[in-house]
């Protein structure tokens, strides 16, 4: 896809892979960005450095899980601005626990905002691009959802959710000519990993090096990015010798000693 001149649609826009993304895009050529996140200060400020790149820009400061005001925004969006062309689902959140002192609530934060809201979203766009006959939907997983690890195990039961879910709209959307794309980026040092506790012997990478990639994934009609040597080589592991990957998760996983277990929610 030649992203010169078209509109996309930028999800988790504030900041890490997201932001990357939408300023890699400006700097491609995209002549019109929306972007779409909680926070509207954040979004302002990227909005702002995106304007310098000679870009349009517009904010939509939606919460992916309220379905009622998504479903407005975009019909707006799509009137007033135009039609979308490409699409990049990069809203989420990672919560990292031993599953059992894993938290209810935490879990169905994770749940709503990396899968049910990215279905909201791809749900609302994709009935538009099918009607045009065109458009591109990149959904971005992670390396969890092709090898999940220890203490992140319902974010990586999203990631693995998110490729199902691409793998399956890929087949039902070709024939309206929309391709549909797993980006599965590794460890990206990011506000939102900051604060977890990073595996042993992984080198995150920056998002920068994410949004680079996946532009040139696009332009090669990839179905599914892999960014980096390491989520190659995990891949690979996986399917050639998968109790070593196991054994290497498990010494590389920060669980130093065996946690007590809680009964709460």
């Amino acid at each position: 896809m030649n992203i010169q001149g078209k509109t996309a649609l930028v999800t988790g826009a504030s900041r890490g892979i997201g932001r990357a993304i939408a300023l890699e895009l400006a700097k491609q050529g995209v002549k019109h960005l929306l972007l779409i996140a909680r926070d509207r200060q954040r979004l302002e400020e990227v909005a702002a450095e995106i304007e310098l790149l000679g870009t349009e820009v517009t904010i939509l400061a939606l919460d992916l899980t309220h379905v009622v005001e998504v479903n407005i925004g975009i019909a707006k969006a799509w009137r007033t601005k135009g039609p979308i062309h490409l699409l990049v689902n990069c809203a989420g959140v990672a919560h990292q626990t031993p599953f059992l002192r894993s938290k209810l609530p935490k879990v169905q934060e994770e749940i709503a905002i990396n899968f049910m809201g990215l279905y909201t979203i791809t749900r609302l766009v994709a009935k538009r691009m099918a009607t045009q006959q065109d458009g591109i939907i990149v959904n971005v997983s992670s390396l969890m959802g092709k090898v999940a690890a220890p203490t992140m195990a319902t974010y990586s039961a999203t990631k693995f959710a998110i490729l199902g879910f691409t793998q399956a709209l890929r087949g039902e959307l070709a024939p309206y000519n929309i391709r549909v794309i797993a980006l599965l980026p590794s460890l990206t040092d990011t506000d939102m990993v900051r604060g977890l506790q990073w595996f042993r012997w992984v080198m995150p990478m920056t998002p920068e090096r994410v949004a680079k990639v996946l532009v040139v994934g696009l332009q090669k009609e990839s179905p599914e990015i892999l960014v980096g040597w390491q989520s190659h080589l995990a891949v690979w592991c996986s399917r050639i010798a998968p109790w070593l990957l196991d054994r290497i998760l498990l010494r590389a996983a920060p669980l130093s000693r065996r946690p007590s277990v809680r009964t709460s929610v």
